[in-house]
C-alpha cells in the first residue's frame, strides 16, 4: 500500500481506536504492521495546542527512549504513519486508581528526566506571546485562561447544569493568586497527557503515545497534570513523587509542593468544567451503550465532587443529581 491507499484503508475500518482528538488504525503493510492516525473532525478543542504533534516527535525521539517513530506525514489530506507498538495498553489491565506495574513508575519518570534534556534550539518554534523560560506564573495564566474560555463558551448551553452542580460564577477565583505565587524554574519539553490510555507496556519497558498536547513549560505541571490523571494508589503516588525529586534536574523541582498544589487544583476545576461538557454530549450519542453511560456518570460525580470541595462545599452531589443537572443541558438527554 501506498501512504495514501493507507489512509483510505483507515477511514474505511471500524477497527480503530479513538480519542477525543484522534482515531488510530492498526494496518498491516510490506514492511510490517502500522498506525495511521487521523485527526477527529470537529473536535471540540479543551487542551492549550502549541505544536503538531508531527513536529514534536521529531524533536523528542532523539532524546527519549520510548515514542512512536514517523514513517509518513500527509498535509492534505492530515494523517500520520506512525511504528505501531506491539504490546498492552496501561489502561487494559490496571484502570485508572489501581497499582500499575512497579518499572511504569521508572519509566514514567525517566521519560520526564529525558525532556528535561532536550535543547530549545531542537523544538519547533513557539508563539510569540508563550511564556519565557522560568515565567511559571505565566505559565499557569496560559492554562487557566483556556479553562475560563472554555467555561465562558459554554456557559449559555450549559448554565443550568453548571449551577445545578453547584459551579460558582466565577469557577477559577482565587487562581490568580497561586499562580502569581509560584516558583520560577527553567521549562522543559511536557507530554501533558501522560495516562493510561497513553501508554503501552511491552515486555518490560513503557511506550508512550499521543504527542499532540505537548506543551514547553514548568515541570512541575507535568508531574501534578501526570498524577491528577493516573490517580494512583497513595503508596505509588509516593513512590514516583519520591523518585521524581531524585532524578529531575535540581532547578526543575525548586518549591515544588504549594506548586503542585496549585496545579492540581486548576485540573480538579478544569475537569468539572471540561467534562460535563463532554460527557453530556457522549451520554447522547447515538448508540450510547447504558452501562458506559453510567459509568460516565459515576465519573462525573468523582469529578464534580473533587471541584465542590476546591469551592469549598461541604456536601457531596450523588449521582442521581448528575442525572437531574444533565437534564438541563442543551442536548435534554436521559442518561
Amino acid at each position: 500500500m501506498n501512504h495514501q491507499e493507507l489512509y483510505a484503508a483507515a477511514l474505511a475500518t471500524t477497527e480503530t481506536a479513538a480519542g477525543y482528538y484522534n482515531r488510530n488504525t492498526g494496518l498491516d503493510t510490506p514492511e510490517g504492521r502500522v498506525n495511521v492516525r487521523i485527526p477527529l473532525p470537529g473536535a471540540d478543542v479543551m487542551d492549550v495546542r502549541l505544536w503538531r504533534e508531527e513536529e514534536v516527535l521529531a524533536a523528542v525521539r532523539p532524546y527519549a527512549d520510548h515514542t512512536p517513530e514517523l514513517r509518513h506525514v500527509s498535509r492534505h489530506p492530515r494523517f500520520q504513519v506512525q511504528s505501531f507498538i506491539d504490546g498492552r495498553l496501561l489502561d487494559g489491565f490496571s484502570p485508572r486508581g489501581s497499582a500499575v506495574p512497579c518499572h511504569v513508575l521508572d519509566d514514567v519518570v525517566r521519560l520526564l528526566a529525558q525532556l528535561t534534556a532536550i535543547p530549545a534550539g531542537k523544538l519547533p518554534a513557539l508563539p510569540d506571546d508563550w511564556p519565557v523560560p522560568g515565567d511559571s506564573t505565566g505559565f499557569g495564566r496560559r492554562l487557566s485562561a483556556l479553562t475560563r474560555r472554555i467555561h465562558a463558551d459554554h456557559l449559555a448551553e450549559y448554565g443550568e447544569v453548571f449551577a445545578a452542580f453547584g459551579f460558582p460564577a466565577d469557577p477559577l477565583a482565587g487562581t490568580e493568586e497561586r499562580w502569581a505565587a509560584l516558583t520560577s524554574r527553567p521549562f522543559a519539553v511536557l507530554h501533558a497527557d501522560l495516562h493510561r490510555k497513553n501508554m503501552i507496556v511491552s515486555g518490560e519497558a513503557t511506550w508512550f503515545l499521543d504527542w499532540e498536547l505537548a506543551l514547553w513549560g514548568d515541570p512541575v505541571y507535568e508531574l501534578a497534570i501526570h498524577l491528577h490523571k493516573m490517580d494512583y494508589p497513595e503508596e505509588q503516588r509516593e513512590t514516583l513523587v519520591a523518585h521524581w525529586l531524585r532524578t529531575m534536574p535540581a532547578g526543575c523541582t525548586a518549591g515544588w509542593r504549594p506548586d503542585m498544589a496549585a496545579y492540581l487544583r486548576h485540573e480538579r476545576l478544569k475537569s468539572a468544567v471540561v467534562d460535563t461538557v463532554r460527557y453530556s454530549k457522549q451520554l447522547v450519542a447515538p448508540g450510547a451503550d447504558p452501562a458506559f453511560g453510567a459509568f460516565l456518570v459515576s465519573r462525573l460525580a468523582k469529578k464534580v465532587n473533587a471541584a465542590r470541595r476546591d469551592w469549598g462545599v461541604v456536601s457531596d452531589v450523588t449521582t442521581e443529581d448528575i442525572r437531574a443537572g444533565l437534564r438541563r443541558g442543551p442536548t435534554h438527554g436521559s442518561p
